[in-house]
């Protein structure tokens, strides 16, 4: 006698449960298990020259005639941050996002792990080529996914809300909004073994944390034209990157005038492992986004 699991097509494998022997079906096992309430459905691929590991997130249901979709980037992109992984929960949150009516980008590039150790050393002093990485990726996806470039909005988290923060102060050519998490905006505010890994000591090499950094000296590093809207988040109590981070970027934003809005939360770190507050965070990133790009 075998026992067979097996997966209908949509399910999850082990939905389907057969008793057999001699390989005739002798009964089935019914399954109660409840039906998730989100599954994810990322396609894995390279773009552009570089190859740079990519997962796109589709909204469920979506027909290639309803028309190009606005585009968020979900990246880490930071070292010791693996985030495209053939897997199906790390990429729950972006499915999500990608169910609220976008096209979701996940990518990987230099800097990140799984791939070489020269792929991760390529940003040593020049944090800024993961954006590049980034935009390289995204115009490689646009030619095969639905992707409409004129709507293009990135968020993340701890790197990747430096990222985030770096792309639309950096490119706005490109990217009409941002959610910046938690990000680093003064590396020198930093944990000095991480950064001094990447940047050196900062008494050697003050170029390298002039040219990486959101806030030098306290004020923007060259902010680029026009000025895109910028929603940033910090837990009060973070014991990671200190909230003096946004603080210093925000009073910098004001004193150019730049569009920004600043989501100060009491009591958190830097995580958010209270279920209710994060599930609030993602719809009011959610109403940002939508506000920000036009979607409606």
């Amino acid at each position: 006698m075998t026992v067979l699991a097996s997966a209908r097509p949509g399910e999850a494998a082990g939905t389907a449960v057969q008793v057999l022997r001699d390989g005739t079906p002798l009964a089935a096992i019914a399954s109660y298990a409840e039906k998730p309430v989100i599954s994810s459905r990322a396609r894995f691929l390279e773009g552009g020259a570089r190859r740079i590991p990519c997962a796109v997130l589709l909204p469920h249901g979506y027909q290639e005639s309803d028309g190009p979709l606005p585009v968020l980037l979900d990246p880490y992109a930071g070292p010791h941050g693996q985030r495209v992984v053939a897997a199906h929960h790390p990429h729950l949150t972006s499915q999500w996002f990608a169910d609220q009516g976008f096209a979701v980008v996940v990518a990987d590039g230099r800097g990140s792990p799984g791939r070489s150790p020269a792929w991760e050393k390529a940003i040593k002093g020049d944090l800024p080529v993961t954006l590049e990485d980034q935009i390289e990726a995204l115009h490689a996806l646009a030619g095969r996914f639905p992707l409409d470039l004129g709507r293009v909005a990135i968020r993340g988290w701890s790197y990747g809300g430096y990222l985030a923060a770096l792309a639309v102060l950096r490119r706005p050519d490109v990217f009409h909004a941002a959610v910046a998490g938690a990000p680093v905006t003064d590396w020198r505010l930093y944990d000095t073994h991480y950064t001094e890994r990447y940047l050196g000591h900062p008494d050697e090499y003050p170029e390298r944390y002039a040219a990486n950094s959101l806030v030098a000296d306290g004020g923007l590093t060259d902010p680029a034209e026009p000025a895109r809207p910028l929603m940033i988040i910090h837990g009060m109590v973070d014991d990671n990157v200190a909230v003096a981070h946004s603080l210093r970027l925000s009073s910098a934003l004001l004193a150019k005038g730049h569009p920004h809005e600043l989501l100060p939360l009491t009591g958190i770190t830097h995580m958010t492992p209270q279920e209710q507050v994060a599930e609030n965070l993602l719809l009011l990133q959610v109403d940002f986004l939508k506000r920000a790009l036009g979607t409606g």
